[in-house]
């Protein structure tokens, strides 16, 4: 028969598709099965509805088969089978669905539970193109005599004739282009091992069994001659081999999985040795209808804080991988959750690799929020010690998603946050340090320091747990950024104990503090002189007790968030804090500074750098010039 045209406008259109629509070439093997499940559900559908067809769901197929000498991928089915007209219809006119019309046909009626079809666009199977520079399809459809072979080599047309075909179904034959230079290599699709594994990756759940003869290896049973060892020998055979598991976990009822199951696909599927945290397994109605297996890993991955790190949950429709990593259905603050998502309702585009608009996503994505809040809420209830594992290896995490879109996601996570403080070891929450608090405690106190220890011996905390009020310890350079988004808990503000008003002051206090600013008015300029710009102001401390001296910061700029910027400004200005010397007037260190200024002001001056440099150590910032503190020390010690 002579050669036909395509109805499609232009050999440009299927060199669009063939060349663009589509990511990788190897999603050619997931839309042929796709399509092969699709003839499956059809006929298994008339069985159903039509009690003169007879045949059962067990005895459905799919089959590959790979002839290397002949360059040759065969992908077949025992489905519905199609006419010459719908050859002609379904292949002869690119971007024309079968399953598409198919679906149209049932709409008004009532479908039985479990069809579901998945081609909807009709330019599945010319993805075919993109790794074979021939396609043969022959095929036979249910009820007819006849079976008719379609062929063609790409966009210059397709022959349609008849032919013999034994069997109802249909079957299609891939002639693999070769190798070339500037190309990947297509041997690949030649390789079983390689066949099967993209089984395993796109289409593990298509409920029809996919099957392909396989190689393997055993051991040959030969008796050893008498007073020789034995030795072992090996033996090649072949195999008719299932490559797709069919049944998902997300599918199986709860009551039917046990943890060992849940664990086992985890592993499996992410790649991690060790055992989650917590299992998430739900599904929703409404609206939109889904379901989602989700994983809480107990460990960071390597990358986990980098830039190279792709957050995500695998997406399936029907059963079929869409997208490795959907990053739309998880919010950066769950950035850490592993999981699958399987729907019917997302609106595919013509590769269904990507989503046409995202409100269903939108939904999922909202409910799955949720879930995991409450999961992740029920594990700091009941198992303390796996939430403080996750806590240790997420935290930094959902404090980025505290401060992150101008504390927009501040309520969903204030829950979630874990520190250490004064009130013993071991974490608390928000909520558990609220239920400790003194009933006349003005403010949320914290303090900044590089561990806990340090900020347990910070001299600016004495007079905050003299009062026996309780102080949060922040030990990760951005926490006072997360206090500043969090603003306050339950009415009470955060405060930290450096600030002067952190304890209210009588008329009294403040009286006396003022005088003794006056009084030692000289000591303090003498003081600022000697330092210069290094700090912004000298001044009596309202703040310290015991301690001698300590260092604040006046401005919006903290120490700590200025230590954060001198990280990430490693290469370029720095932006500092305006540093306040504070000096406890009451301390032996400043008796004898008021000494010197009186009598030796060299001294006094060597008092000064000193004290400053106490200050520097206490607030965990880097000495300007440790040699020249340390001869300042020894030269003191004379």
């Amino acid at each position: 028969m002579a050669k036909k045209q395509f109805k499609a406008e232009s050999k440009r259109l299927l060199d669009l598709m063939v060349n663009s629509i589509y990511t990788h070439k190897e999603i050619f093997l997931r839309e042929l099965i796709s399509n092969a499940s699709d003839a499956v559900d059809k006929l298994a559908y008339k069985a159903l509805t039509d009690d003169s067809v007879e045949v059962r769901r067990k005895d459905f197929a799919i089959r590959l088969a790979v002839d290397r000498d002949l360059r040759t991928l065969t992908v077949s089915d025992n489905g519905i089978g199609m006419t010459k007209e719908e050859l002609e219809n379904n292949l002869g006119t690119i971007a024309r669905s079968g399953s598409f019309q198919f679906k149209k046909d049932l709409e008004g009626e009532k479908s039985p539970e479990g069809v579901d079809i998945i081609g909807q666009f009709g330019v599945g199977f010319y993805s075919a193109f993109m790794v074979a520079d021939k396609v043969t399809v022959t095929s036979r459809a249910f009820g007819a005599e006849e079976a008719w072979q379609w062929e063609s080599a790409g966009a210059d047309g397709y022959t349609l004739n008849p032919c013999d075909k034994e069997t109802v179904g249909t079957e299609i034959v891939l002639h693999i282009k070769e190798n070339t230079e500037d190309e990947e290599s297509y041997d690949r699709y030649l390789d079983p091992g390689a066949i099967a594994a993209l089984v395993k990756k796109y289409s593990d759940y298509i409920h029809t069994p996919i099957q392909m003869e396989m190689e393997h290896s055993r051991r040959k049973e030969v008796p050893a001659q008498e007073g020789e060892e034995e030795k072992p020998e090996w033996e090649t055979y072949t195999s008719l081999d299932t490559l797709n598991s069919m049944v998902p976990l997300w599918q199986r009822p709860k009551g039917e999985i046990q943890p060992e199951d849940y664990n086992g696909f985890y592993k499996e599927k992410f790649g991690d040795w060790e055992d989650p945290l917590a299992v998430i397994h739900t599904s929703a109605e409404g609206q939109v209808e889904y379901k989602a297996l989700l994983y809480l890993p107990a460990k960071a991955p390597y990358d986990f804080y980098t830039r190279e790190y792709q957050k995500g949950l695998q997406l399936y429709s029907s059963g079929v991988l869409i997208m490795d990593k959907c990053a739309d259905l998880l919010p950066d603050h769950f950035r850490f959750v592993q999981g699958v998502v399987d729907s019917q309702d997302f609106s595919l585009n013509i590769s269904r690799e990507i989503l046409q608009h995202d409100r269903q996503l939108k939904i999922i994505s909202s409910n799955l929020e949720k879930k995991i809040k409450s999961e992740l809420m029920k594990l700091q209830k009941n198992e303390r010690e796996k939430y403080e594992r996750f806590w240790t290896a997420f935290g930094t995490q959902l404090k980025y998603g505290v401060v992150s879109d101008y504390g927009a996601h501040k309520e969903l996570l204030k829950d979630l946050l874990l520190f250490h403080s004064s009130a013993g070891e071991g974490f608390t929450t928000l909520a558990e340090y609220g239920e400790r608090m003194k009933e006349d405690q003005p403010y949320v106190y914290y303090v900044s320091a590089e561990s806990v220890d340090r900020a347990a011996k910070l001299p600016q905390s004495e007079r905050i747990l003299d009062k026996g009020y309780e102080i949060l310890y922040l030990t990760d350079e951005a926490d006072e950024f997360l206090m500043n988004a969090l603003g306050e808990w339950e009415g009470k503000s955060f405060k930290s104990v450096s600030e002067e008003d952190a304890l209210p002051e009588t008329e009294e206090e403040k009286e006396a503090a003022d005088r003794k600013a006056e009084e030692n008015r000289d000591v303090l300029d003498f003081v600022k002189e000697t330092l210069g710009d290094r700090v912004k102001e000298v001044r009596i401390s309202r703040i310290l007790r015991s301690g001698a001296v300590c260092l604040t910061a006046d401005g919006p700029m903290s120490l700590e968030m200025e230590k954060y910027f001198s990280k990430l400004e490693q290469n370029g200005p720095m932006m500092k804090a305006e540093r306040i010397l504070e000096l406890n007037p009451d301390s032996g260190a400043f008796a004898a500074l008021r000494s010197a200024v009186e009598e030796d002001r060299e001294k006094a001056g060597r008092y000064a750098r000193l004290l400053y440099g106490q200050a520097l150590l206490l607030a965990d910032l880097p000495l300007e010039d440790p040699a020249a503190y340390t001869e300042l020390v020894c030269g003191l010690m004379k």
